[in-house]
């Protein structure tokens, strides 16, 4: 017999595992009933005891001061389309070290982005079309992109300093 997992959200109608059927939960059976775990808050969709504000991915931003995640897919719109700001990109891979260790100085780069400039992410494993298109031979590598132009390119593990100079300079 196959076990239930009761941290789910969905519950199953029948324990034959040749029907599994999910149900969907309560909050979910209506679509003109809202879900108890949103709420308004000054004219914004905001979840519940926090307040976190819900907002659609965008590219001026990334989600709550986070990177935005770029692919080959996205990247002409969310990289090459962006005016009037610097956008950093950051190319990384999951096995990379010196990527992990950079990792907290992209994300308060990005929180501190303050709408001056924007923070992307790219995985070069997910995405090789882009990383060959600009050369990355070695990560992590950030490029620096001005008007849909590249204008700069650090190679290596950099100091939040360095990084947020060369943004400085661009903005």
């Amino acid at each position: 017999m196959l076990p239930i997992m009761e941290s789910s959200p969905f519950t199953l109608r029948t324990r034959n595992p040749r029907a599994l059927h999910a149900q969907a939960p309560p909050f979910a059976s209506s679509a003109s009933s809202p879900s108890p775990h949103l709420r308004q808050s000054v004219g914004r969709t905001v979840l519940g005891r926090c307040g976190t504000p819900l907002s659609g991915a965008s590219a001026a931003s990334g989600a709550a001061g986070e990177p935005l995640v770029v692919t080959d897919a996205t990247f002409g719109r969310d990289v090459m389309g962006i005016t009037g700001r610097p956008v950093l990109v950051d190319c990384w891979a999951s096995w990379c070290g010196p990527c992990r260790m950079l990792e907290p100085t992209i994300k308060q780069l990005a929180a501190e982005a303050g709408g001056r400039y924007v923070v992307a992410k790219l995985n070069t494993d997910e995405n090789q079309r882009t990383a060959a298109q600009y050369r990355i031979e070695g990560i992590p590598t950030m490029l620096l992109f001005k008007d849909g132009q590249l204008v700069d390119k650090l190679v290596g593990l950099q100091p939040k300093q360095a990084i947020a100079s060369r943004l400085a300079a661009l903005v």
